[in-house]
């Protein structure tokens, strides 16, 4: 009977650690309602979009850095590319400059996994480079999915050249 007791006071502790952590996650969920996991970044939001600032816009240098290339469905920086992501954090912290980082794909898969995958390679750069030490401030994400291809080919070697994020710096 008294391990029954001890037993159930053990169950009844339990269940009052998850409701608190419940309790926790539901006031964190409800403290940024309304944005999207694209719009945040380790439980934390992004930085402001800045007016009149598109990776497109004639406004922002694209040639400045190289691509940082990824692998078939991954948002896992390699170790061959941390060289060129290390210029962009060199760059960032002698600056004042906006960055953009571009997330792509290939075309493989729907136009809204693209996306979302997109999304999450930039996030992936972005998380390298504010743990080196850029200001999280200074930078933005944005996706084209498998819009804007480097290699409009239909083989591994294009589809290895789409699958990428690319750094936009403002002007």
């Amino acid at each position: 009977m008294k391990n029954l007791h001890l037993v159930s006071r053990i169950a009844f502790c339990g269940v009052l650690m998850l409701s608190l952590n419940a309790c926790a996650l539901f006031k964190k969920k409800n403290q940024y309602a309304g944005m999207s996991d694209s719009d945040m970044v380790n439980g934390a939001p992004l930085p402001e979009r800045q007016e009149g600032v598109s990776f497109t816009g004639s406004n922002v240098d694209r040639s400045q850095f190289a691509p940082v290339h990824f692998g078939y469905d991954s948002i896992t920086v390699d170790p061959g590319e941390t060289g060129k992501l290390n210029e962009v954090v060199k760059f960032m912290k002698g600056s004042d400059k906006q960055l953009i980082i571009a997330g792509f794909t290939d075309e493989r898969g729907t136009a809204e996994y693209n996306r979302g995958l997109g999304e999450r390679r930039a996030q992936a750069v972005r998380t390298y480079l504010l743990q080196k030490g850029a200001d999280t401030e200074r930078i933005q994400t944005t996706s084209f999915g498998s819009e804007m291809p480097a290699d409009t080919g239909h083989t591994e070697s294009a589809w290895a050249k789409n699958r990428r994020a690319e750094f936009g710096v403002t002007k």
